[in-house]
């Protein structure tokens, strides 16, 4: 098999991953050319994280794998053959997709094949949203038919406030794989000097460290609520719907807590039908 057509079939095997969650919900809401547009982003960035992911690899092994990937990105937007990134031209061509971005995305996967992230500064922490999450946004705003000043913004507010959501659901998953990317700043302040992931999540004074690093993400929240409610031009039901999911997701938490024992919150299927309607009833 050669490495595009595996590829391919990495790619369907993703389509499937994702089927059920609200990403998926968000995409089906799209019509068929950007919903396939953002398939393919997310396939791409499913593909990439699989390689900081992978245990198994030693680092060595992973960082080249990566590079392979910078080299097929660039490759595609030079017109070569382009390799296990050939899926990505029709989505690159049609919605003018920039080769930074897609850079970007792999440039944070780099920052956890580099060294396992284990409290990071402040400003670490925002690199790393940035490159692995508001990075993904710039390319998904390009689908969505925006502008690019109120794009770029929206981009930058919500994948923040997705990508702090994500660090403050997954601590326990994280953990398990040696990483904690809860900042030192607000461990320091919640009297927690450790940066050891296990003892670090089972001090019960976690949660006043997880509570700030909520209250971050709200103004993140905040912000791009302010972008939306400006109706700028764009399919604008995707982003809607993916900021409700994830406010609703993190009040939940803020609701429990963070002190052990925790449970990995999720949105059931019958709430994640009620912000739908919502959402679509906003428009």
């Amino acid at each position: 098999m050669t490495a595009a057509s595996q590829t391919q079939a990495d790619f369907a095997e993703i389509q499937a991953r994702v089927s059920g969650s609200s990403f998926y919900t968000a995409m089906l809401l799209m019509p068929k050319a950007e919903r396939m547009a953002m398939f393919a982003i997310y396939g791409f960035c499913r593909m990439v994280d699989d390689i900081a992911d992978d245990g198994t690899r030693p680092r060595p092994e992973r960082a080249k794998a990566l590079d392979r990937w910078r080299a097929d990105i660039a490759a595609l937007y030079a017109d070569r053959p382009a390799g296990q990134a050939a899926f990505l031209d029709f989505a690159r061509r049609d919605f003018k997709l920039r080769e930074a971005d897609f850079l970007a995305v792999i440039d944070g996967m780099e920052m956890d094949v580099a060294a396992d992230i284990r409290a990071p500064d402040l400003a670490t922490l925002d690199l790393y949203c940035e490159r692995v999450a508001s990075a993904v946004g710039r390319l998904s705003v390009r689908i969505f038919g925006m502008d690019d000043k109120p794009g770029f913004e929206l981009a930058h507010e919500l994948g923040r406030a997705l990508q702090l959501t994500n660090i403050l659901r997954d601590l326990d998953e994280d953990a398990d794989i040696d990483r904690l990317y809860l900042p030192r700043e607000l461990l320091a302040e919640a009297g927690i000097e450790t940066n050891d992931p296990r003892t670090a999540i089972g001090d019960r004074r976690v949660d006043v460290a997880c509570r700030k690093l909520a209250q971050r993400a709200l103004e993140n929240f905040d912000a791009a609520d302010r972008v939306l409610r400006a109706r700028p031009r764009g399919r604008l039901l995707a982003p809607r719907l993916m900021a409700a999911v994830y406010r609703a997701m993190l009040q939940e938490m803020l609701a429990e807590g963070w002190s052990p024992p925790r449970r990995r919150v999720r949105i059931g299927k019958l709430r994640l039908l009620g912000l739908v309607a919502r959402c679509c009833a906003s428009r």
